[in-house]
């Protein structure tokens, strides 16, 4: 559902600086969402609010009327957020959406200092390797993997996830070891069914290959993934701070340690710098700060480990940088 609030204020911004473009300028969301925007408050409204042409707009009889409305609306809006924002720390509902594996991994324990340094705050955190519509699903603050990300967001760089090529000692005994990139091609290589077809990219100084793999399982779920090299049903390419655990036990070995799949950047994604609630900002500021505190500490004890890639978690076009 869209923030209605948000709409009205749109709407109002439209008017006053004369183009939708002018208002998501101001509003530090992109001329696509400020549209969305628009376009969701007529539906609401059951009306036309503009008329458009090319060269300029002009407001209907009803927008005459819903104008005075949303004026009012954008006018108690702010005042209630001053009560908010006068509180000494963040307060209220934040709802953050990430993926299942950057969840269970590394959100879910920061989140638990990060409330208990604000105890007047919850969170709602939805952990799914789908990539969520922010303003459908009333999502304050996604959390991506990759830089190829939704162009009506604006994106904030937390880190770097870096990946590695395992597997387990019993798959490695029962079909060898790779030594170059190639002979990926005739192992069973296990994939994830949201990064980008079935090639990898692997990278060792000035030289860089990119195979095509081939394997008798995907998934579109991390965690699986995970479970799937462990069982020694073939090679996979995961985050490192997802095995970094079982790299040290020796549950799983590094496969071609010289060479590395590309690093990616994590993201985390709002709609818009204006309206970024309080709780929002003040969690993207501690996340960043453990994110990059925590992958220099997870480094697996492997002679000639890689310094691991990341893993890219969709395909979508590129964002707004902050």
């Amino acid at each position: 559902m869209v923030d209605r609030v948000i709409a009205a204020q749109v709407f109002v911004e439209t008017v006053e600086r004369g183009s939708a473009a002018s208002a998501a300028e101001a509003l530090g969301m992109s001329r696509a969402m400020a549209s969305r925007y628009l376009g969701a408050l007529e539906d609401w409204t059951g009306t036309r609010l503009l008329h458009r042409t090319t060269r300029r707009l002009s407001l209907t009889t009803a927008g005459e009327r819903v104008l005075e409305l949303s004026r009012e609306m954008v006018r108690l809006a702010g005042n209630l957020k001053a009560v908010a924002d006068a509180g000494d720390s963040p307060q209220g509902l934040l709802r953050i959406a990430a993926p299942t594996i950057l969840t269970e991994e590394q959100l879910t324990p920061l989140l638990a200092d990060f409330l208990r340094a604000h105890p007047r705050l919850s969170i709602d955190l939805r952990a799914s390797d789908r990539p969520v519509d922010l303003v459908e699903d009333r999502i304050d603050l996604a959390i991506r993997i990759g830089s190829q990300l939704d162009p009506g967001c604006v994106a904030r760089k937390l880190g770097e996830c870096r990946s590695v090529l395992c597997a387990s000692p019993r798959y490695l005994d029962e079909h060898g070891t790779p030594e170059r990139p190639e002979a990926l091609q005739s192992h069973h290589c296990l994939t994830y069914t949201n990064f980008r077809a079935a090639e990898w990219s692997l990278h060792a100084g000035r030289e860089s290959v990119t195979v095509k793999t081939n394997g008798p399982f995907r998934t579109n779920e991390a965690l699986a993934l995970r479970r799937a090299s462990l069982e020694g049903i073939g090679i996979a390419m995961l985050p490192h701070f997802a095995v970094a655990a079982h790299l040290t036990s020796g549950a799983l070995h590094v496969v071609l340690p010289g060479w590395e799949p590309s690093a990616h950047p994590i993201h985390a994604l709002y709609l818009s710098r204006l309206h970024l609630p309080a709780a929002a900002r003040a969690f993207i500021d501690y996340l960043t700060g453990r994110l990059h505190q925590d992958r220099r500490s997870h480094r697996p004890a492997v002679v000639q480990e890689p310094r691991l890639s990341h893993w890219r978690h969709d395909a979508r076009p590129e964002p707004r940088a902050d």
